[in-house]
């Protein structure tokens, strides 16, 4: 097809020869050498033009829907084509994927079963019918999730710890099997082929285990997940109130919570947030390693005997920072910020300080990197391995030093696998939004699928005080391209120690971020939620919608502040410019899309909660009279069931009329809003 041609092509056709060329690509890659062992592709899912919703309906010129795209992210079709992400490949290297933007990284050809320990084999053998694992002392026959079978020998006498030893050896453990109930589009099995591949890891330690850990999974076939970071500075905070922000971070969303305390009694302070926990907790050892030293003074022994002491705490994930070595520190000087990571800076500094004539020192991560390894691996501990270049400002996205950086971190994966260790990475921070699908498909590739861990990434820097903002938009683009779990923002960064009340408004920016990821993604189910919520708007059903609303104080005392009343309209729109009661109208249905709801009499809605007084009165909005006359709303009010038509609110629609309604509708919300 000639340039010609194809510059009349319209958006939505050339959109469908990216995705063709994308999974071109894909399939000249296996037929030039094959990818992972075991890799069979699925069958393309194609989907044709819907039927005419009646006769005479007109046609759509020009519009496709692509052919590759996966499926309707809602247990039923409704009225979208469904995700114009890939289709879907559990069990390969596209999960849930993004289609290629031409000239990004193709993901790579190998995943952990190309690193076994020393002494381990892997091959595929023959189809049986039956479906018996067949084992030996030394080896182990099973079927994966596609019904591929293989032969895994191993060393006599081996015992499995880990997730990712257990899932070599086919075995589901009862991680992986609450992992698939909270993963309702996964099997056990399918869970189990992820951790094999090391696309997937289960952050558990056996010691947390013991407290009140619930397992959980990060990987890019399983939903978008959250992290929150909290914990004492030097000059902020307590103990306590650090297991305070785990209740409140635990209770807003977040998967995982990361300590990252820098004053205090770091011990004790981990050791409760720990003993409390039900999601995973990570650390990053570096920090008590230098608790009551300089940098300078820090060894090859204090190293390992710091991460092991947190490792029998039960921290389940390290931020270990391996990547950084001595030939990149020429890299960062002509970046604007240099070195943003605490871990990386401090590393930096002790290469420098313990140079010899020859040169700098090596990170002592790195030529530890293999005892490391030992350690973690007997309690399950995963690895986090930290990007300590990760760029501090937009002008130092992609440079260098950060994509230098990465090509170590892909060795460190490779060498953690060997050891039969977990491994996700951690990326980049401040990234301009058309760099974001490239780092994520770069770290795909380098690193072979293993599980991206993201900061934001902050699309612009010149939003302090609403970087939860800045960051929830990138973390939404970097999700869709392959980030399995990404680190919230507060709108404290930058600027200081979060406190609860930032700690709910990042988790919150990052639950939308993660959940907008899924649907786009096409994860089987996520968009139901959605639409059960747009049934309750379409019936008006203001119970249900608060009921559905992920914060429900919130919604409802918004909502309460300008109209108290069960209403067929709300305060933006009022009663003759509501949308959706006109085209109730139009459709001829009064809440039958809302199950078991049916308008009666108008009620007045409950009190405000002490909660929802709080959120109206820490808006910043309302005049203190205004305030004060919400609270004494909500203390006068007196239940009105049972009320006859007589004591019906003055301003429900089925009681005034329309002048009535125009009249109580400037009153109360003024002029502007009509």
């Amino acid at each position: 097809m000639s340039s010609t041609e194809t510059n009349h092509w319209t958006p939505a056709q050339k959109a469908h020869e990216w995705t063709t060329a994308a999974l071109r690509t894909r399939a000249q890659l296996v037929a030039a050498g094959g990818c992972a062992p075991f890799l069979s592709d699925p069958p393309i899912a194609r989907r044709t033009h819907p039927a005419p919703a009646y006769p005479g309906a007109p046609s759509l010129p020009g519009y496709m829907i692509p052919a590759h795209g996966a499926f309707d992210p809602g247990t039923e079709p409704r009225t979208t084509p469904g995700s114009f992400a890939l289709a879907p490949d559990i069990g390969g290297p596209l999960m849930f994927a993004s289609p290629d933007t031409p000239g990004m990284p193709a993901p790579s050809c190998k995943t952990a079963w190309d690193f076994l320990p020393p002494g381990w084999t892997v091959e595929q053998i023959p189809s049986r019918v039956e479906s018996q694992v067949r084992r030996t002392d030394t080896s182990v026959e099973f079927a994966d999730a596609r019904g591929v079978w293989r032969r895994v020998t191993f060393p006599v006498g081996f015992e499995p710890i880990t997730q990712l030893e257990h899932a070599r050896l086919g075995i589901v453990t009862p991680e992986m099997r609450r992992v698939a109930e909270r993963e309702p589009h996964l099997t056990p099995e399918q869970i189990r082929d992820e951790v094999a591949a090391g696309r997937m890891v289960i952050p558990a330690n056996v010691n947390h285990l013991a407290h009140n850990l619930d397992p959980m999974c990060i990987g890019r076939a399983s939903k978008t997940k959250v992290n929150a970071n909290m914990g004492a500075s030097p000059v902020s905070s307590s103990t306590d109130e650090e297991v305070e922000k785990l209740r409140w971070a635990e209770h807003w969303g977040a998967d995982t919570v990361m300590d990252l305390s820098t004053g205090g009694d770091l011990d004790a302070c981990r050791e409760a947030i720990i003993s409390h926990a039900r999601v995973p907790i990570g650390t990053v050892p570096i920090y008590s390693m230098i608790i009551g030293r300089t940098i300078e003074e820090l060894t090859h022994e204090i190293i390992l005997e710091t991460i092991e002491h947190q490792a029998k705490q039960g921290v389940d994930y390290m931020t270990v920072h391996a990547g950084l070595l001595r030939a990149h520190l020429p890299l960062v000087k002509d970046r604007l910020i240099g070195i943003v990571s605490r871990g990386g800076s401090l590393l930096a500094k002790w290469m420098l300080s313990h140079a010899t004539p020859e040169g700098p020192a090596e990170n002592p991560m790195y030529t530890g990197w293999d005892e490391i390894c030992d350690i973690l691996r007997r309690y399950d501990v995963t690895f986090s391995i930290g990007d300590g270049l990760r760029p501090g400002g937009l002008a130092d996205a992609s440079d260098q030093a950060q994509l230098a950086e990465l090509a170590v971190i892909g060795e460190l994966t490779e060498r953690a696998w060997r050891h039969g260790v977990q491994v996700m990475v951690e990326g980049p921070g401040h990234v301009p939004f058309d760099q974001i699908e490239y780092n994520a498909k770069l770290q795909r590739a380098i690193c072979h699928g293993a599980p991206f861990y993201v900061l934001g990434p902050l699309v612009t820097d010149v939003f302090p005080g609403y970087d939860h903002i800045t960051s929830c938009i990138g973390a939404t683009a970097i999700a869709y391209h392959g980030a399995a779990m990404l680190c919230y923002v507060t709108p404290k960064e930058h600027l200081g120690l979060p406190k609860r009340g930032d700690v709910k408004e990042g988790c919150i920016a990052y639950k939308i971020a993660a959940h907008a990821a899924d649907v786009a993604l096409g994860i089987p189910g996520t968009r139901d939620w959605d639409d059960a919520l747009t049934k309750a708007r379409a019936a008006l059903n203001w119970q249900k919608h608060f009921e559905l609303a992920f914060d429900e104080d919130t919604a409802r005392a918004y909502h309460d502040e300008d109209l108290d009343v069960d209403t067929d309209f709300c305060a933006m729109c009022g009663h003759d410019w509501c949308s959706v009661r006109i085209s109730k109208e139009i459709q001829h249905f009064a809440s039958g899309k809302a199950d078991g709801f049916q308008r009666g009499k108008p009620v007045k809605t409950a009190p405000l909660t002490v909660e929802q007084k709080e959120i109206l009165e820490r808006r910043g909005y309302l005049k203190p009279e205004e305030i004060h006359r919400l609270v004494e709303k909500a203390r006068n009010r007196k239940s009105v069931e049972g009320q006859d038509k007589t004591n019906k609110a003055a301003c429900h629609s089925d009681y005034v009329d329309a002048a009535e309604a125009k009249r109580l509708q400037r009153e109360v919300l003024g002029e502007e809003l009509v």
